[in-house]
């Protein structure tokens, strides 16, 4: 079973670590797992605890109130353990998307995809099983990108999602729905940014002559591809690959780099740091 999930970022100074876990000992809790970043640049902390055990939920609140006035400090509580529920968007490449049907259907990640959007019809999609994941087709114009992206936020208030998943969605977001979806926005570019921004990012690479490609997974801004990187990996290629082979092996690494960074987010290990992220992998 998932364990609860504390999160914090404040300024750093002496005491945190020590308060934090007397304060998790004091209502009743014990540290499964505990972790934390002193970002000497910005002089921010930060740290992750997942814990378990018999307290009550609100004494752990009212001494974590005082902590957070104590040290100027932000952090968010999950006791949740419930599956995050995933709204995942596509467009024709569906290998992403594939990947996350598998994971969830293995019970790899604590996730439930919610339903699936994408801008071309479900016969596009024929070979792959939904598992009862309701399917909305909302096909988008230049004309009709705002009613699109109306329809689109009524689906993820239907479906209640958490976290909304840009599984190769090869449409741009506008800035408002940008803006609305801060923070629990996930987009997988097929780059390893900040190179290569943008459409056919494979094909910019084969005319630079690249040695590596790779993917990134970033959270979504209303700047392009510039959004906190989440997750990256890349690997070698040659001078004898085509364009077409960096496709291919572009579509590895993108299903492993975007399922990485969805599982770091639902298990609540990404904490956004500006324009950067602080990750605490498993």
């Amino acid at each position: 079973m998932a364990p609860n999930v504390l999160k914090l970022a404040c300024p750093n100074r002496r005491g945190i670590v020590a308060t934090v876990s007397n304060m998790l000992f004091e209502a009743g809790f014990n540290i499964r797992e505990a972790a934390q970043y002193d970002d000497h640049e910005t002089g921010q902390f930060f740290m992750r605890v997942a814990f378990d055990g018999s307290g009550a939920r609100a004494d752990l609140e009212a001494r974590l109130g005082a902590t957070e006035k104590h040290f100027q400090m932000t952090s968010s509580l999950r006791f949740d353990k419930r599956p995050q529920r995933v709204l995942v968007l596509v467009s024709r490449f569906d290998h992403c998307l594939a990947d996350l049907l598998y994971r969830q259907y293995v019970g790899e990640m604590n996730m439930q995809i919610a339903g699936v959007v994408a801008n071309y019809p479900r016969e596009t999609f024929a070979r792959l099983d939904f598992d009862g994941a309701p399917f909305h087709y909302l096909p988008i114009t230049k004309d009709t990108k705002k009613e699109q992206e109306k329809r689109l936020f009524e689906v993820i208030d239907e479906t209640e999602a958490d976290l909304i998943v840009l599984a190769r969605y090869m449409q741009v977001l506008s800035d408002e729905a940008t803006e609305r979806l801060a923070g629990r926005c996930i987009n997988i570019h097929h780059s390893f940014l900040p190179g290569f921004k943008g459409a056919r990012p494979y094909h910019q690479a084969h005319a630079r002559g690249v040695k590596l490609i790779g993917a990134t997974a970033h959270y979504v801004t209303g700047e392009l591809d510039e959004g906190p990187i989440i997750e990256q990996d890349v690997e070698r290629v040659s001078h004898g690959d085509t364009p077409d082979a960096l496709v291919r092996k572009g579509r590895d690494i993108e299903r492993r780099v975007l399922a990485r960074a969805v599982r770091y987010h639902i298990d609540d290990r990404v904490m956004i740091n500006g324009p950067r992220t602080v990750v605490f992998p498993d």
